[in-house]
């Protein structure tokens, strides 16, 4: 696991539990202050290019559910960790020759764009797993430089993975253009409630709402957010070299 930490600033482990405890505090007010249920939005720590010391560090604080983004990275942790209480969610860019590995090793899927790739998801899902959990992921701002379909598409490709046996879709995942305005910040993460709501009325199993980071957890949260990714707040700065 040497490579995982090359050139990379991560918390001690005092500060990743203070900051944990930290942004849970941020999620509770948020519950609060937005009327929401208490406990109803999850803590997903986004882990990627973070040591295992770090992530035994979050364990340790009672943090459960992690984030990856490169697969092999993802993959030697999982196998390192190799306990079944950690929850494991895949939220990078997806290629097809890296669905089984995917498939194999995670409980979610935060980035399903294109038919071939849940295809391919459900086809290598092992017969011995629970179906694959997958959020479909919308460009909500329409940014050239992110991946997700656009929300005119969503019907169809909600259409076509409802018919696969080895996954099961959740709900939505945006990554809005970022803001420092909260009212701004709003605005696409309401776009995406009312789609995963226009979506419910012909899948009422969805309950699954993937949006918000450090910076928006907030807005999210008033939104309609059922899990928040946050990383830097967590672990610290990537810090390249």
């Amino acid at each position: 696991m040497k490579d995982i930490d090359k050139n990379i600033k991560t918390n001690t482990e005092e500060e990743i539990s203070a900051a944990l405890a930290q942004i849970r505090q941020r999620i509770s007010a948020a519950e609060q202050r937005f009327k929401r249920d208490p406990n109803s939005v999850q803590l997903l720590a986004v882990s990627k290019t973070k040591p295992v010391a770090a992530i035994q560090a979050a364990i340790d604080a009672g943090q459960s559910c992690f984030a990856e983004n490169y697969l092999q990275e993802a993959v030697e942790k999982i196998m390192y960790f190799n306990n079944p209480q950690l929850i494991w969610h895949f939220i990078g860019s997806i290629q097809s020759n890296k669905t089984r590995d995917i498939a194999q090793h995670f409980h979610w899927v935060h980035t399903v764009d294109r038919i071939k790739i849940a295809r391919r998801l459900s086809e290598q899902r092992p017969n011995h797993l629970p179906p694959l959990n997958i959020c479909l992921q919308i460009n909500i701002s329409d940014e050239d430089s992110k991946s997700g379909i656009a929300p005119e598409e969503l019907k169809q490709l909600a259409a076509d993975c409802s018919s696969l046996t080895n996954i099961k879709i959740r709900g939505l995942m945006a990554m809005p253009a970022q803001d420092s305005d909260f009212a701004r910040q709003r605005a696409p993460f309401r776009q995406l409630r009312l789609l995963f709501t226009e979506l419910q009325s012909s899948y009422p199993e969805l309950d699954t709402l993937s949006m918000g980071t450090t910076n928006d957890l907030e807005a999210a949260i008033a939104e309609g957010a059922t899990i928040v990714r946050i990383g830097t707040a967590i672990f610290g700065a990537r810090n390249y070299q």
